[in-house]
């Protein structure tokens, strides 16, 4: 049970908190370029906004293009209750195996690329074709990058590695760590469709991927889709944030532990937005052609991150 609860409350907080990443990381990107800014409550406005509008669809539109953007929410919010971000209490029935994520995550992915290929619009195609294509380069990397982590733990269970960690913080700082942890953010940054792969911030690019799919929904389609993205970078920043800096995560179950675990993990993923916010605004996208060589570099660094963990172990 408080396994369950603690899951619970981890849920709510992320519904609550993704939307005010994303105002953050508006809001401080704004500021270096010399503008005001909308202000850090603005994505919420924008969802209570949509979810009070019915959606136009296409004519010739299936089904798929309203259970699509549903599939990514729930995707989404099954991340925020099996990772573990607030504690590492083990859930009953359903662990937080990094096998287990990865699926979860590719389910998202795939119901996005088939919203995008839905309408049969040249532009949701592309983007669609696109978003497979950096997919099935990042999602190795996400499972090579982590799995270097989890050999010292021996388990490939998420929350047990967040508690080697914390447990043994002379692993954080190892070469094989910094490998690893390079490669994660990578491959983090092309999973959430940010800069240098894709710019979140501009519809009007023939490069862009995850914007490019998202053109025909409108109302509370879009609101699912946004939300269910913004969901997904909370979730990845809090899990990278956990792996970084451990301390802060609950172990035991404790009310002051929970309160802990709760501001550790907001501040956390306030933090690395930020900073995410800091580098997009000096970083350039990368050229299309590009991205795969920059993904498979990532993936470079993961596969040596594996051996090294062998080869130390």
């Amino acid at each position: 049970m408080p396994a369950i609860a603690v899951a619970l409350l981890q849920l709510v907080l992320f519904v609550l908190l993704s939307p005010l990443l994303i105002g953050v990381i508006r809001q401080v990107r704004a500021r270096l370029e010399g503008r005001a800014g909308a202000g850090v409550w603005q994505p919420w406005r924008d969802v209570r906004k949509l979810v009070a509008k019915d959606p136009v669809r296409a004519a010739d539109s299936s089904w798929m293009l309203a259970a699509g953007p549903v599939t990514l929410l729930v995707s989404s919010l099954l991340l925020c209750v099996l990772l573990p971000l607030v504690g590492t209490l083990p859930l009953p029935l359903v662990p937080s195996d990094l096998f287990v994520i990865v699926s979860i995550m590719l389910i998202g992915v795939v119901a996005l690329a088939l919203v995008g290929l839905d309408a049969g619009t040249a532009f949701g195609g592309m983007g669609s074709s696109r978003h497979m294509t950096v997919a099935a380069l990042v999602e190795p990397t996400l499972l090579l990058a982590v799995y270097a982590l989890s050999i010292p733990a021996g388990t490939s269970t998420l929350s047990l590695i967040v508690e080697t960690r914390l447990q043994n913080p002379a692993v954080i700082i190892s070469p094989v760590s910094l490998l690893a942890m390079v490669a994660l953010a990578i491959a983090i940054m092309a999973e959430t469709s940010r800069l240098p792969i894709d710019n979140p911030s501009t519809h009007l690019e023939l490069t862009m991927l995850h914007e490019a799919m998202v053109l025909e929904a409108s109302g509370r389609d879009l609101a699912w889709l946004e939300l269910g993205s913004w969901l997904k970078l909370a979730a990845l920043l809090g899990l990278l944030g956990n792996l970084i800096l451990p301390w802060g995560v609950l172990t035991e179950f404790t009310v002051a532990g929970v309160l802990v675990g709760l501001a550790a993990v907001t501040a956390k993923i306030l933090l690395l937005g930020a900073l995410l916010s800091v580098g997009e605004v000096f970083l350039a996208k990368v050229r299309l052609f590009r991205v795969p060589e920059l993904l498979a570099g990532s993936f470079a660094l993961a596969l040596l991150a594996v051996t090294a963990s062998y080869l130390v172990a």
